[in-house]
């Protein structure tokens, strides 16, 4: 079995290389992997930049965002041979912490949960993997390997729960939402706020090209420079980018008893002038509320499953550019210029 893997922490290191097949003890259902998507985090493993390989493991195999088929399952599982399935990210503490043992591991209060393909669990860039049933979300067999999606859409499913849940602090009735950044985050993240019905306004820096051309498509509005020059007061704000300037471009311009839920991871190093006194006494008086949100429970991937198969799937297919075969992944962890999602193909649906 071929698998594309890392040193942790060591630049440059990643390799198509040959693989031990899964262990029965990783889990009862065996998925054969149809194709992986790359994201930052990639890029940023990849670079050497941080990544936990497995306990007694010098390398990780990349990967978390996955479509796979089921070859075996057990009886009562749920799941049988040729589903399609997405394998859950982050795992559960062996603690378990209160919030792990709730099945909410995106909360994890001690910081011993797991993740495929970033942190201490072999990720989903190789030819077949095992998981239990209760790792697994099964898809439509319509939206099929567009489900390789799913995943970057459970994140923002989860930021609309929080952002509604934070604004339900009193009576509310959101109309008009702004989504920073028109990567395929930001993209979903939009897709979500138009099934919901809201006014959505989409910030990037092109001008021109797909980017904009996919948001008008949702029937939303999209934007270049300051919030403040085409929306006045939205009532929520999901900052998908993590670019400092625009993280607090979007908590001054946030409308009252509004909510910024941030989704984007801002690097560090960076300083920014700004009047703290001024934000303060904007998100004192005028009740506004900033919350941080990462990864996803298993709700959220339901969420995110009924937000794919109610979409257009034409275009869903638009937001996946590249589709890069294994054999060739190197070029897939190199940013291109019109890139919106790259897929590596590890084999075939038909």
């Amino acid at each position: 079995m071929r698998a594309i893997t890392v040193v942790p922490g060591k630049k440059d290191s990643a390799d198509l290389e040959e693989f031990d097949a899964p262990s029965e003890s990783e889990g009862g259902v065996l998925v054969e992997t149809l194709a992986v998507g790359v994201c930052g985090t990639d890029l940023e493993i990849a670079a050497g930049e941080y990544g936990w390989a497995p306990a007694g493991h010098e390398r990780l195999v990349l990967g978390h965002e996955s479509i796979g088929r089921v070859r075996t399952a057990p009886a009562g599982s749920g799941l049988s041979p040729g589903d399609y399935v997405v394998g859950i990210v982050r795992r559960p503490d062996p603690v378990p912490c209160y919030n792990c043992a709730a099945g909410e591991w995106d909360f994890c209060r001690n910081g011993q949960y797991t993740e495929h393909g970033i942190k201490s669990l072999d990720g989903f860039m190789r030819q077949q993997y095992r998981a239990e049933p209760d790792a697994l979300v099964k898809v439509d067999s319509a939206l099929g390997e567009l489900g390789v999606l799913l995943e970057p859409t459970s994140v923002v499913a989860k930021a609309w729960e929080q952002a509604e849940l934070a604004g339900k602090r009193a009576t509310w009735h959101p109309k008009t939402a702004v989504v920073t950044g028109a990567g395929p985050i930001g993209l979903l993240a939009a897709l979500i706020g138009v099934q919901k019905g809201l006014d959505v306004h989409v910030f990037d820096q092109v001008s021109e090209g797909l980017k904009p051309d996919l948001v008008h498509a949702l029937g939303a509005s999209y934007h270049t420079g300051p919030i403040e020059n085409s929306v006045d007061e939205p009532d929520i704000i999901i900052e998908c980018t993590g670019v400092p300037g625009l993280v607090f471009d979007a908590i001054e311009h946030i409308g009252p008893g509004g909510v910024v839920c941030l989704t984007g991871v801002s690097p560090t190093g960076r300083e920014l002038s700004i009047d703290a006194g001024l934000v303060n006494r904007s998100m004192v008086l005028a009740n506004e509320s900033v919350v941080g949100s990462v990864n996803a429970n298993r709700r959220h991937y339901e969420q995110a499953a009924e937000a794919l198969a109610k979409a257009e799937k034409n275009w869903l297919t638009r937001l996946i550019t590249r589709r890069v075969p294994m054999e060739q992944f190197a070029s897939a962890l190199e940013r291109q210029p019109e890139d919106v999602k790259v897929v590596i193909q590890i084999a075939e649906a038909g």
